[in-house]
């Protein structure tokens, strides 16, 4: 990136003609958290192919590390989630110690219900009580690893759906669904919040258990105020007005977090603003309109990785969502509410594709240089042999086919 300091001077003084307060939208900025996932450093792909990456994280132990070096890249990314059994150790008092070492502290913690040949038809959904109660008990794991770790968050994604018409009883299911996350709802600590996803259909094509945000908002409303809805921007019918979702949960109450990826046709996991960057823009704009409303809302990434190289993917998708969160906070909110108030229709749109089409990348790099860190993290990454470096320690994976990670 060339010298930023011309086009910031530039740009601050154009911010300050339309009353916006720089030296707020700078802190604002310098407080965004952003969580990586941990399966997001790791050979990971679709359900047809994995491909190896040289360097790609074998264990939580490089995962951690890979984090870490985001994290001092960007400087916003605290935090990385896990998933319960691929980010399985014996003490996890050593691995939150690992991290906070590295200046990482652990995030959500995710269980997998979809992975075993015994959650075919289901898990906490399954007609067998069995199956159901070893689905509770996994989930209840990683209540204790939560416990353990630090972590307040509970992220739930659930594969369960049938096939089938008559495969089961639908109306049986939504009550097993309930009366299996009451159980593990009654165990949580008063500090934890449980994150109810959604996916309209995959891997079941009949009928999904959670099959949009408004079965997960009546299933979160029935557990209690720990129980809230999380959006992942890959997992709704093309169509969807995913900002008109965001701004009704956050009135509830009950927006809980997000898992950020893009798509072009389903949950193709893309990095996120690749595909429609003004549909990311205007979810934040939601959330910077919301203020205290959103304060405790969990930005997570949410990812596959497969053909990217995988820390340099990572940086670029926390760039996209730093750059719409910018964007968001450059809205005029002021003239907004007077054009909405007159009913100046095309007048009111223009503030926000005002804000959108400001090239907002001299404020963030003063931003972080006032941070300590190169202005530009791509740049930093590709100079610091990082990438080189893990990938003549680690080598490449091998056995890769498909679906999950192969660590």
């Amino acid at each position: 990136m060339p010298d930023h300091s011309q086009a910031y001077t530039l740009l601050t003084a154009q911010l300050a003609d339309k009353g916006l307060d720089v030296e707020a939208i700078k802190q604002a900025l310098k407080l965004q958290r952003v969580e990586t996932p941990s399966w997001g450093y790791g050979d990971s792909g679709t359900r047809f192919k994995t491909f190896a990456w040289p360097g790609a994280a074998r264990d939580v132990w490089e995962k951690l590390a890979d984090a870490a070096m985001v994290h001092k890249l960007t400087g916003i990314c605290p935090s990385m989630a896990l998933h319960i059994p691929w980010d399985m150790v014996d003490d996890w008092t050593e691995l939150k110690a690992y991290g906070e070492s590295l200046g990482v502290r652990i995030g959500a913690i995710n269980p997998n219900l979809f992975q075993d040949d015994i959650y075919k038809l289901g898990s906490v959904c399954h007609h067998d009580l069995a199956v159901r109660r070893r689905a509770v008990e996994h989930v209840l794991e990683c209540v204790e690893i939560a416990r353990a770790t630090g972590s307040t968050l509970l992220s739930l994604w659930l594969a369960d759906g049938t096939n089938y018409p008559g495969q089961d009883s639908l109306r049986e299911r939504k009550h097993r669904l309930l009366e299996s996350l009451r159980q593990v709802y009654a165990a949580m600590p008063a500090e934890m919040r449980m994150l109810i996803e959604y996916k309209f259909f995959e891997p079941a094509f009949y009928h999904t258990d959670l099959p949009d945000w408004g079965t997960a908002y009546a299933i979160a409303l029935k557990l209690g105020p720990q129980a809230q809805v999380l959006v992942d921007t890959g997992h709704h019918p093309q169509g969807t007005n995913v900002e008109q979702i965001v701004a009704f949960l956050l009135d509830e109450a009950k927006l809980g977090g997000f898992h950020f990826n893009a798509r072009k046709y389903a949950d193709d996991d893309l990095i996120v603003g690749t595909v429609d960057p003004f549909e990311l823009f205007l979810i934040f704009n939601e959330l910077v309109g919301a203020a205290e409303a959103a304060r405790d809302v969990a930005c997570m990434i949410d990812q596959s990785h497969n053909i990217e190289p995988k820390i340099e993917a990572m940086v670029q998708s926390v760039l996209n969502v730093q750059t719409a969160y910018t964007r968001a906070l450059l809205v005029d909110r002021t003239a907004l509410a007077e054009r909405q108030a007159a009913g100046d229709v095309l007048g009111a749109h223009r503030v926000l594709t005002d804000a959108f089409e400001t090239d907002v990348r001299p404020l963030l790099a003063q931003v972080r240089v006032e941070m300590g860190l190169r202005p530009d993290p791509i740049a930093a990454l590709k100079e610091s042999g990082y990438e080189q470096k893990v990938a003549a320690e680690r080598g490449t994976a091998r056995g890769a086919s498909g679906g999950f990670p192969t660590a």
